[in-house]
């Protein structure tokens, strides 16, 4: 498998369906390890008001076969910029589309997205519990006071 998005110059996707996901086998099969993708800066639309949604997204994973290129997820990840969808949508799809193609052993995602209406809204979904023995440190993303 080699990266169609590693070293190219590559627009963002319109839309997360458009979004192309690449794969590339996991260097360390046999051996569970963490994986985890921060996203501090992610954005999508409101899909009552239009106006933009900010949240702080975190992604551990223990690979199976596959691990997730970083550049095509960083594509995947930015094609939500003008999506409109509830932060619910937006989070556990993030996990379900990776799971989905991925098949990791395990994954969990943590969607904390600053106020609306002035509530901060968290989202939080997993695949299961994580594999015996996998390290899994706490994502430490504070309570919003201005999350960061």
């Amino acid at each position: 498998m080699t990266p169609k998005f590693l070293g190219q110059s590559t627009g963002l996707p319109a839309a997360p369906e458009q979004a192309e996901l690449d794969y590339v086998p996991n260097p360390r099969p046999g051996s569970p390890y963490l994986v985890r993708f921060t996203a501090p800066e992610f954005t999508s639309l409101c899909p009552v008001t239009g106006q933009p949604d900010f949240a702080h997204i975190v992604i551990d994973y223990a690979p199976g076969e596959t691990i997730v290129e970083s550049k095509s997820l960083k594509l995947f990840l930015g094609s939500f910029r003008n999506h409109a969808a509830f932060h619910e949508d937006c989070t556990v799809g993030i996990a379900q589309r990776l799971v989905a193609e991925m098949k990791p052993l395990w994954l969990r995602i943590g969607g904390y997205w600053y106020p609306r209406g002035g509530i901060p809204i968290d989202v939080f979904w997993q695949t299961d519990e994580p594999p015996r023995g996998l390290w899994v440190p706490a994502q430490d993303v504070p309570g919003y006071r201005g999350r960061g």
